[in-house]
């Protein structure tokens, strides 16, 4: 594996020959090149994969080999055999979901032009970018916030995670049993992951019953005897119960996630205690919108090479008078994670700035397809998409949703 250290720059252009994996700013580790993207607690990976592992090798040698003495050749072989077929398959979805980019959105290399001015002379006017803007989904208004750390205007439902620091789309939670953020691009593959660890629980504590019964059977005794002649199916069986209860417990929870079209951090949160949910589309077509719509693609591609720097971009201290972020003086829980609901700001007179907030209008259909850019694309000759004020430049997501409409 690869940790990410801050790179260490000498000079104009000295980061010409590196890759972006290799000047990451988040938490993140990668493997292989870049190639797989881990979050900085993917030790818990190999905690993970053991407490699946360990019980279903304890099962195949001392449950389902005994059954398949019980049973004819071809059934006692499919004990065994579907049992480790499933471990693999949901190894395979683990991997999925932990080693893959959940939907980062790439930071800004500098923070916007800020244009909206606090102070009452001019010698104390300090230029403050404001805190929030509006956008419009579908007759919803949204607050997108802007983010201190990646220096841009979050998308809606968008949050930033304080463990991989960095902004995630379609943020859902944290998980540290895989070790990565679970959001917009490893969500149905997480889902699959605890699903199939319920079922598989079930298969190993019904064949470990099913085994005790056997002895039972065969040998004319009481239950609590045969349970005393197989005491790795008791530990099975005590085991894959209060696993059971767990993943299974889970599984049913993110089913009302997903048939109320919720994430776990806007559950939480009780963001749509007082107002209907505008995500929700009805429960046939929020099923579908987490399991055949396509995986939108990654906006990084961490085994690029990083462009040469044209020059370095001057320190905002030293530009106008200073520049003042719009999360100063907040809490840094706050400005991490986001713990107060950006739509319900207005409500509670939180945006200070909210008769300069700008609404922009878009169609939820165009969430999906929005093309990022980054600071990069000046360089490389691709266009470049600017709000509606220059001063106001927001997450690459929001401008184009922005600029659709105008």
């Amino acid at each position: 594996m690869y940790a990410v250290t801050p790179p260490q720059r000498s000079g104009l252009g000295s980061n010409s020959d590196l890759r972006v994996y290799q000047t990451w700013k988040g938490s993140n580790i990668f493997c292989l090149q870049g190639r797989f993207i881990f979050g900085p607690d993917a030790r818990s990976l190999g905690l993970t994969i053991s407490l699946i592992v360990v019980p279903v090798i304890v099962f195949c040698i001392f449950v389902a080999s005994k059954l398949m003495d019980d049973f004819s050749d071809t059934w006692g072989l499919s004990i065994v055999s579907v049992a480790v077929v499933f471990t693999i398959y949901d190894i395979i979805l683990l991997m999925l979901t932990s080693g893959r980019d959940p939907g980062i959105i790439p930071r800004n290399s500098h923070p916007p032009e800020p244009e909206v001015i606090d102070g009452n002379s001019g010698t104390s006017q300090t230029p403050r970018l404001p805190r929030v803007k509006e956008v419009e989904v579908n007759g919803n208004i949204f607050k997108v916030k802007y983010c201190d750390t990646c220096m841009l205007y979050r998308p809606p439902r968008c949050s930033h995670c304080s463990i991989c620091n960095n902004c995630v789309e379609r943020f859902d939670h944290h998980c540290p049993w895989v070790g990565q953020c679970i959001a917009q691009r490893n969500y149905r593959f997480f889902f699959m992951f605890v699903f199939s660890t319920t079922l598989l629980c079930v298969y190993v504590l019904a064949f470990c019953c099913v085994y005790i019964r056997k002895i039972k059977e065969s040998e004319d005794i009481t239950i609590w005897k045969a349970m005393l002649k197989t005491p790795a199916s008791i530990a099975l069986i005590i085991y894959t119960f209060i696993c059971m209860w767990f993943v299974g417990g889970l599984t049913c929870f993110h089913l009302y996630l997903i048939s109320t079209n919720q994430t776990t951090y806007e559950n939480f949160r009780y963001s749509y205690d007082r107002r209907s949910n505008p995500h929700n589309k009805g429960v046939v077509d929020n099923f579908k919108e987490i399991f055949c719509s396509a995986i939108p693609p990654s906006k990084n591609s961490f085994r690029a090479m990083v462009p040469r720097e044209a020059a370095p971009m001057p320190s905002r201290s030293a530009v106008g008078g200073g520049f003042m972020s719009p999360n100063m003086g907040r809490g840094n829980d706050e400005i991490e994670m986001g713990r107060k609901g950006v739509w319900a700001m207005a409500e509670h007179g939180d945006d200070k700035n909210g008769s300069n907030n700008e609404r922009f209008h878009v169609n939820d259909d165009e969430l999906g397809d929005i093309r990022t850019t980054t600071d990069d694309d000046e360089q490389s000759g691709r266009p470049n998409i600017h709000p509606r004020h220059s001063s106001w430049e927001m997450s690459p997501e929001v401008m184009a949703l922005a600029s659709r409409r105008t």
